[in-house]
């Protein structure tokens, strides 16, 4: 097995996110987290600014309307039980085809996180402990974006991909986490689904990427921006559409479906 070692580079800026009006209490650490988004600097607003939608349920965003989260923590009020899947009407944000989420920190009271039920792009949003999962990727086709922004505290995994198409994801953190993405081993609908990852810091974690190779699924993983801790890069599962726990195949071995 290959040892991964941390080597810790310097950060590159990420492009500048279009313009946005931000509440200016909160626009100097957003601006902050804008220049670092590949390192591990998690926002911290203050507890004032807290946004509870345990009432409201839900928040819909919608395409052509970015939501701009202006550096707020978003919460649910729910006590997170992993082993109780709730489905999206448990998420934070239920993000449409084509829409984007930036500039939010997601609270621990949740229990679902982000759901996309199509393509989207996620930027710049912090998870500070997660539950169930961060992002769940939905999407029958096409390519979601998550870039900059990062998760923490993730036993199982942080991005889970239900649907089919491609998720990119760039200048992440992701800290004591389970999988960084994991393609879904035993969904009733299986298809080949796609992962690139790169520009990313990961520290104390089981793997970055798990996929099914039986199914086609194919992971490119890029050279880490620093990695610490972290047993594999990649591996690959026989999943299956019966609701099994998948079968465990390759660990951390470069081949057709694990490309590092």
């Amino acid at each position: 097995m290959v040892q991964l070692s941390f080597a810790l580079i310097a950060l590159t800026a990420l492009s500048a996110f279009p313009h946005v009006v931000l509440a200016e209490s909160h626009l100097d650490y957003i601006e902050h987290d804008r220049r670092q988004a590949g390192g591990c600097n998690f926002p911290n607003p203050p507890p004032a600014s807290n946004v509870d939608r345990s009432r409201d349920g839900p928040i819909i965003v919608r395409a052509g309307q970015p939501f701009n989260g202006r550096g707020l923590r978003y919460g649910r009020g729910f006590k997170c039980n992993p082993r109780n899947e709730k489905g999206r009407d448990a998420a934070i944000f239920i993000l449409e085809p084509n829409a984007v989420l930036e500039n939010a920190v997601i609270g621990p009271d949740n229990q679902e996180g982000v759901h996309c039920r199509g393509p989207c792009t996620v930027r710049n949003v912090w998870f500070e402990d997660v539950c169930e999962d961060a992002v769940s990727i939905m999407q029958q086709s096409g390519v979601s974006t998550i870039i900059g922004g990062g998760a923490r505290g993730a036993s199982d995994k942080v991005i889970q991909h239900n649907g089919g198409g491609t998720v990119n994801i760039q200048g992440y953190c992701v800290q004591n986490f389970g999988a960084l993405y994991r393609s879904c081993g035993n969904c009733g609908t299986q298809v080949a689904r796609q992962v690139r990852i790169s520009q990313v810091t990961a520290m104390n974690g089981r793997r970055l990427a798990g996929i099914n190779s039986n199914y086609g699924d194919v992971a490119t993983i890029d050279r880490p921006r620093a990695m610490s801790g972290v047993q594999s890069m990649c591996d690959t599962f026989r999943g299956n559409n019966v609701g099994r726990e998948p079968d465990p195949l390759t660990q951390n071995e470069p081949n057709a479906s694990c490309r590092f």
